[in-house]
């Protein structure tokens, strides 16, 4: 990694979102490595705060290269795989549900931005495989599903309907049909 790019262990949520801006720019100028890129994401991606930022800052990027870097990402995703699983299928959630809440809302440029996140987290996922987020993408399937288990309140608290829910039930299964078997 560059020894201008230095990530603390305590990094702000705020300060995830920058770095992660910071290392796109330097991509889409062809000064950073895609090593490089790949051990910064390794080590954001390794505490909360820098995940989230992470994760808000490239998936709602709206230049060409983020897709380009998808397995780059996977592979960093892989190195550090404590609390991006968590994130990944709360991404994909909110992120269907989201896109729900802005076309009743006749707002198409934010529904577009969610369908963007939505697709990239799924294709992250896709190239992660289920068994790196299984434990969380079952148990939010109970959670849409059933209405019970650890993301029964994730789902509650961001007021989900029933039509938001069943499209992160259908979205879930589209990303990962072995979430129904796996439960079956």
């Amino acid at each position: 990694m560059p020894n201008s790019i230095k990530i603390s262990p305590d990094i702000t949520f705020e300060d995830a979102i920058a770095l992660t801006q910071s290392l796109l720019n330097q991509n889409e100028q062809a000064t950073l490595q895609k090593a490089e890129f790949e051990t910064a994401v390794t080590e954001l991606t390794a505490t909360h705060n820098g995940a989230r930022g992470f994760f808000v800052a490239y998936l709602t990027d709206s230049r060409d290269l983020i897709d380009s870097l998808l397995p780059v990402v996977a592979s960093a995703l892989e190195q550090s795989p404590a609390i991006a699983p968590e994130l990944l299928v709360k991404n994909l959630a909110m992120s269907t549900a989201m896109e729900i809440t802005h076309r009743r809302n006749q707002n198409p440029d934010q529904a577009a931005q969610s369908a963007q996140v939505q697709r990239r987290t799924a294709a992250l996922m896709d190239l992660l495989g289920f068994s790196y987020f299984k434990a969380d993408a079952e148990a939010l399937w109970q959670a849409v599903t059933a209405e019970a288990g650890s993301y029964a309140a994730f789902l509650k608290r961001w007021g989900y309907d029933a039509e938001q829910k069943t499209a992160i039930a259908q979205r879930l299964q589209a990303v990962c049909p072995e979430v129904a078997a796996a439960l079956l």
